[in-house]
């Protein structure tokens, strides 16, 4: 049974996901902005973090909000983690791969988490303690033991270009293992995708709290570890933890794997 904290999520995800459908057939039309340079928002983006916070605002007046388009709004130790179209930039090209992420975060640790996408109608949800499930149905993390023929899921951000150099040579290295390497376009669904099994592990530098924090709950959730490229636990996931991090996710063992790859070929270095 829903935490009635998820079925608040749930209400807004859905609502937020309705605005980016709605949305898809004028794409040429929407006012789109560079945050920095190659991070594009659009006003899309802005309307559906809208309904979000309305939602929460009606329900939980006091909490904080960290919404990527809005900003940080107030203090309390529970705040709502938002992004409300992660996969802009696909969304922006009409590829068909984006989600709304929500967490609801306590001093800084993800206590529940929904991952919505309104293409597929997949839901993801999780909270601390009782499993992570999609579409009201138990999941848990794939049972890969090792790198050798694992689907490994990675992302190539505008924050950390000047890195790229060290990530390729640490993708060219996992190529000589892993079955193939994914770049999707969306961190939250690369988390989500983790935890139900469809792919074995996700790395990628410069994620922020609202890309991660109900993804990184669901591969708890899901019986799976994350850490940064260090093997580190990651920071908070509030308004504290703004600065973009690592992070490394699968199960135990292929995290492990991956994070010594990672530090191995040097990758993690980069950030020392």
């Amino acid at each position: 049974m829903q935490k009635p904290a998820v079925t608040l999520m749930v209400k807004a995800a859905r609502a937020a996901g309705n605005v980016l459908l709605r949305h898809m057939n004028k794409l040429d039309a929407l006012n789109v902005v560079e945050k920095d340079r190659m991070d594009y928002a659009s006003e899309v983006d802005g309307l559906a973090e809208k309904e979000i916070i309305k939602e929460f605002r009606r329900a939980t007046p006091d909490y904080a909000i960290l919404g990527e388009e809005t900003g940080s709004m107030g203090q309390n130790r529970f705040t709502w983690v938002i992004d409300p179209l992660d996969g802009t930039s696909n969304y922006l090209h009409g590829i068909p791969h984006f989600c709304v992420s929500i967490a609801l975060v306590e001093n800084g640790e993800p206590i529940h988490g929904v991952i919505f996408d309104p293409l597929r109608n997949d839901l993801f949800t999780a909270s601390r303690g009782s499993g992570a499930m999609l579409n009201e149905r138990k999941i848990r993390i794939a049972d890969r033991k090792d790198l050798a023929g694992a689907m490994v899921i990675t992302g190539f951000p505008p924050r950390e270009r000047e890195r790229v150099s060290a990530q390729l040579k640490c993708v060219d290295a996992l190529l000589l293992e892993a079955e193939d390497i994914r770049r999707t376009g969306s961190a939250a669904l690369d988390l989500a995708y983790v935890a139900c099994g469809r792919a074995d592990a996700y790395f990628e530098a410069g994620v922020k709290p609202w890309d991660i924090a109900a993804g990184v709950l669901l591969v708890r959730e899901a019986g799976g570890k994350v850490c940064d490229f260090r093997g580190r636990t990651t920071g908070p996931m509030d308004n504290r933890g703004l600065p973009g991090r690592q992070l490394v996710a699968g199960n135990l063992k292929i995290c492990d794997a991956l994070q010594q790859k990672i530090v191995n070929t040097g990758y993690a270095a980069a950030f020392d």
